[in-house]
C-alpha cells in the first residue's frame, strides 16, 4: 500500500476513555506499520456539547502513549467556509435542499443496495429504501459529522478510515456524498466496541476511564498500550509482551478480530507487573523515578524497596504499600495472639536477632527452628507469622530477610516495640 494516511477524529465532549483511544491506537499503528501518516483532526463542530479543557486532554492522552500525531490538528470549526464551498456543490447539483433551517442531502440512489468491503467484518451492504434525506449543514451554519467528515476525508486525502462499529449504520450516507462529489470513496475498518465482563458496553465501573485516570492509578504506558492493542488484535505467535515500535512492525488489519473484545482488568494488572519487571531489567533507573514520583522514598530507599518487591507489585502505586518499612508501624494485638504465649515467643526471638551478628537466610532460618523448637504448641508458619506481624504491623508482609534489609539495624526496635504495645493492650 503507498501513501497510507489515517486520521483520529475524537469530539471535544469529553476525556476520551480507554476505547475511544484504543481507535487512535489501531489507527498510529497501521499508518506507521505501513510507513504511513496518523493525523489529528478535532471534530467539534457540535459547539452545545463541546467541553472546556478537552481537546487539551486529548492530546495529553496521546502523548503519554506515544502516539504522536503528524502535521497541525485540524478544527472542524474553523473550516466553515470550505464547507459551505462544498454545500454550493451539491446546491448546483441539486442535491441539497433548505428543510426549517437546515440543509437536507438529497438521496438519489439508482441501486437498491448499497455496501463496501469492510475490512473488519468483509462485505456490508445496506438496502437505499431505508435511508432518508438527512441534514448536512445545521441551522447553527456547521456541518453535521456526515458532512464534514467526508469532506475532510477527502481534502485530507485519508486512504484508511478505522472507527468504532457505531458509524457503520452511518456509512451509507458517507458512500452517497462520495458519489455525489465524484470522489473516491476510502477504505473502512469498523471496530467492534469494547464490552464490560458482563458482555455489556463497557462501564467506568468495569474500565472506561481515561489514560490519565490509569496512569494516576499507577499504570504504565507501556503496558495501557500492550493491554489495549490485544482488545481485538491477535498477533501471529504466542508472544504478548510488544513494546510500540514491536507492534508498528507487527500490526496488520487482517488480524483484527471481528467480534467485541472483553475487558479485563486482571489481564491489565498482569500486563503492568510484566512491565514493572521488564523495566526493572532494562532501566532501572527509570523504575526509580516512577517510583520515587509517586512515594516521595529518598534515593537508597527506593532501591532497597524496589528491588525487594519490584516481582511483586502489580502497579507503581503498590510500592507505596511498604510505607511501613520507612516508620514505626502501629501494631494490633490481635494480629499477634495466634497463642496466649505469644508475648513470650517474641521475647525469644527478639533475643535471638539481637544475637545475629550477620542477617542472612541461614541465620534466620535458625532463629526460626530454635522457636520451633522451644514452643511445640507453636507451627513454624504461626512463628512466621507472628514476627513478620510484628515488625512489619500487617497482616501481610515481606519476607524477613528482605525488611531486616531495609530496615536494618532498626528491627530489634521494631521487636521491642510491637511486645510494648502489644502487652499495653492487655
Amino acid at each position: 500500500m503507498d501513501n497510507i494516511k489515517v486520521r483520529y477524529g475524537p469530539s471535544p465532549t469529553g476525556i476520551p476513555h480507554i476505547g475511544n483511544i484504543r481507535t487512535a491506537l489501531f489507527n498510529f499503528l497501521f499508518a506507521k506499520s505501513k510507513n504511513g501518516q496518523f493525523f489529528l483532526r478535532i471534530e467539534d463542530t457540535d459547539q452545545a456539547r463541546i467541553v472546556p479543557g478537552a481537546v487539551e486532554k486529548i492530546q495529553q492522552s496521546l502523548k503519554l502513549l506515544g502516539l504522536l500525531y503528524d502535521g497541525e490538528i485540524i478544527y472542524q470549526s474553523k473550516r466553515l467556509d470550505i464547507y459551505q464551498k462544498h454545500l454550493e456543490i451539491l446546491k448546483e447539483k441539486k442535491l441539497a435542499y433548505l428543510d426549517d433551517g437546515a440543509w437536507r442531502f438529497k438521496i438519489n440512489a439508482s441501486d437498491p443496495k448499497i455496501g463496501w468491503q469492510d475490512l473488519v467484518h468483509g462485505q456490508v451492504e445496506f438496502p437505499t429504501n431505508v435511508l432518508e434525506d438527512f441534514i448536512i449543514i445545521k441551522s447553527d451554519g456547521f456541518p453535521t459529522y456526515h458532512f464534514a467528515s467526508v469532506v475532510d476525508d477527502h481534502l485530507m486525502e485519508i486512504s484508511h478510515v478505522l472507527r468504532g462499529d457505531e458509524w457503520i449504520s452511518s456509512t451509507p450516507k458517507h458512500l452517497l456524498l462520495y458519489d455525489a462529489f465524484d470522489w473516491k470513496a476510502p477504505e473502512f475498518a469498523h471496530l467492534p466496541p469494547i464490552l464490560g465482563p458482563d458482555h455489556k458496553k463497557l462501564s467506568k465501573r468495569d474500565g472506561a476511564k481515561s489514560v490519565m485516570e490509569y496512569i494516576n492509578e499507577g499504570y504504565l504506558p507501556e503496558a495501557l498500550i500492550n493491554f489495549m492493542v490485544l482488545l481485538g488484535w491477535s498477533p501471529k505467535g504466542d508472544q504478548e509482551i510488544f513494546s510500540l515500535d514491536q507492534l508498528c512492525s507487527e500490526f496488520s488489519l487482517e488480524r483484527i478480530n471481528k467480534n467485541s473484545p472483553v475487558f479485563n482488568l486482571e489481564k491489565l494488572d498482569w500486563f503492568n507487573g510484566q512491565w514493572i519487571r521488564k523495566i526493572y531489567e532494562e532501566d532501572n533507573h527509570h523504575l526509580k523515578k516512577l517510583v520515587q514520583d509517586k512515594t516521595g522514598f529518598s534515593d537508597i530507599l527506593a532501591d532497597k524497596i524496589i528491588e525487594s518487591t519490584y516481582t511483586r507489585v502489580k502497579k507503581i502505586n503498590d510500592f507505596s504499600d511498604y510505607q511501613y518499612l520507612i516508620k514505626q508501624p502501629k501494631i494490633d494485638r490481635n494480629l499477634l495472639m495466634f497463642h496466649d504465649d505469644a508475648i513470650d515467643v517474641l521475647r525469644s526471638a527478639l533475643r535471638l536477632l539481637s544475637n545475629l551478628k550477620v542477617v542472612k537466610d541461614e541465620t534466620i532460618r535458625s532463629v526460626y527452628k530454635k522457636l520451633d523448637e522451644d514452643y511445640s504448641n507453636w507451627s513454624m508458619t504461626e512463628i512466621i507469622q507472628l514476627i513478620g506481624r510484628s515488625i512489619s504491623g500487617r497482616k501481610y508482609f515481606l519476607p524477613l530477610l528482605d525488611m531486616a534489609n531495609i530496615i536494618g539495624n532498626k528491627l530489634s526496635d521494631r521487636l521491642e516495640n510491637a511486645i510494648e504495645q502489644a502487652e499495653k493492650q492487655k
